[in-house]
């Protein structure tokens, strides 16, 4: 679940296809928006100032994160569902559909390789039998499969009517993230410091699951494209590395030398 705040889109770019599955979209109108000026870094989409591209590390993971993400949220450089991917090579990003499911999402449904939890809150009993705790993330991996977290990447009413219209998600056990960390999130100000950006749910529930290196990897990564898009929004640099900074650097120098 993401506090991302709507930003810019290229004209160009409203009435093609969808950047994630290729599918034709709807025109959308421009839309502007507070730094729609702001000369963005073509890989890593932040500010120039203060890129991101050096401190990209990539990890490996048991878990795979799966983020079904809601179509507006593809056109947010505040979103943090694509650090993810730059982290975990295996991430998969599908666009959310009202009306029907993504056909490779709905194939990999269906494959057993694969043990899919749609994270999600137990605060409504209507689904209270198909919610599950983490051990069964760790009784899956004992079975040889590969388990899945398919994060719902939208705000927070969005990630609820997902959740709500999304029938190929009615079999999936319910995972619901139990954790004490309050959000780091400083790109926009949550409803409560319990709701956290959906960089953070993979963090923990890749912690909790037993990838912890991959967690504190993708967790010093949010961290940079925290403090980067902060203080980029003042047209201030940093100078010198944060910490986060410093030891992204520095498995990139232990992985090139191993």
């Amino acid at each position: 679940m993401s506090d991302a705040t709507s930003q810019p889109l290229e004209s160009s770019s409203l009435t093609d296809y969808d950047p994630a599955t290729g599918h034709p979209r709807p025109p959308r109108r421009e839309f502007k928006a507070r730094g729609s000026f702001v000369t963005r870094c073509e890989g890593c989409n932040l500010p120039e100032l203060n890129c991101l591209c050096p401190y990209q590390v990539k990890a490996d993971s048991t878990a795979q994160v799966w983020l079904l993400t809601h179509s507006i949220e593809h056109y947010k450089p505040t979103n943090t569902g694509r650090l993810i991917g730059d982290v975990l090579t295996q991430t998969r990003v599908f666009t959310w559909y009202r009306t029907a499911p993504d056909e490779e999402l709905a194939a990999l449904l269906e494959d057993p390789r694969y043990a899919p939890f749609v994270i999600f809150p137990d605060d409504q009993p209507d689904y209270a039998d198909r919610v599950v705790d983490i051990n069964a993330v760790h009784a899956v991996k004992q079975q040889a499969r590969i388990p899945v977290f398919v994060i719902l990447d939208g705000t927070w009413r969005q990630a609820r009517r997902m959740f709500r219209k999304s029938p190929y998600l009615d079999t999936l056990p319910v995972l619901p993230l139990r954790t004490e960390r309050e959000t780091r999130y400083r790109l926009r100000k949550p409803a409560s410091k319990a709701h956290l950006c959906t960089a953070e749910v993979a963090i923990e529930l890749l912690r909790q699951s037993g990838d912890e290196n991959a967690a504190n990897v993708l967790d010093d990564y949010f961290d940079v494209f925290n403090d980067s898009y902060a203080e980029s929004r003042y047209y201030r640099k940093i100078a010198e590395p944060t910490a986060a900074m410093q030891r992204l650097l520095d498995r990139q120098t232990e992985a090139n030398v191993n």
